[in-house]
């Protein structure tokens, strides 16, 4: 960025931002779980989603259960995916300036866009992941009645705590200013005009 900006560097803990995702479970149950049960309460165990990992797992119970482990862990995959293509979509150098890895001390997926972009593009890039993979399966859920969808919707919103506390760092930002990912901690850089 040029001498026009001013850099500040804002950053989450990453253990806070995983008790929060816990805290970020009791309204995620209370708003989604909730209506869901008094909905479908007959019909606890049953779905589209949840019918086919029976059909395929032969109502065999641990293959059912490694499934379902198996979806939510592509869950994790898709989400740093869809930060990803939104950042890519946001950026000059486009898919160039987005980065791939695995921490090496919570060994957990991350993506990380190299260049600047604006405030509200970062938002847009934060919460995607949040809304695809966890309010629209929950909200899905409650209308076809799919335990394993809402239990996947759920989750997703509980691993977007992060992306949540990152949201709430920049809230108060010049939505035309600029953010940069941090290299190394979880957070960001915040480019704000002179």
């Amino acid at each position: 960025m040029s001498s026009d900006y001013h850099k500040e560097e804002l950053t989450v803990d990453l253990t806070w931002a995983n008790i929060f995702g816990f805290i970020v479970l009791i309204p995620s149950i209370l708003f989604f779980g909730l209506p869901f049960y008094l909905i479908w309460k007959g019909q606890l165990a049953n779905g589209i989603i949840f019918n086919t990992i029976q059909n395929i797992s032969g109502h065999n119970p641990l293959l059912t259960s490694l499934i379902t482990i198996l979806l939510l862990l592509f869950g994790v995959i898709l989400h740093e995916l869809i930060h990803g293509v939104v950042f890519a979509f946001f950026a000059k150098e486009k898919f160039k300036s987005i980065k791939f890895g695995i921490t090496r001390n919570w060994l957990a997926l991350y993506c990380h866009c190299k260049e600047p972009v604006k405030v509200y593009q970062y938002i847009t890039g934060c919460i995607m992941p949040a809304i695809i993979l966890g309010f629209i399966p929950s909200i899905l859920s409650l209308f076809i009645g799919d335990t394993i969808l809402l239990c996947f919707g759920i989750c997703y919103i509980c691993a977007a705590s992060g992306d949540f506390l990152i949201i709430y760092l920049l809230r108060k930002e010049n939505f035309d200013d600029y953010v940069q990912d941090h290299q190394e901690k979880a957070g960001c850089y915040i480019f704000r005009k002179k």
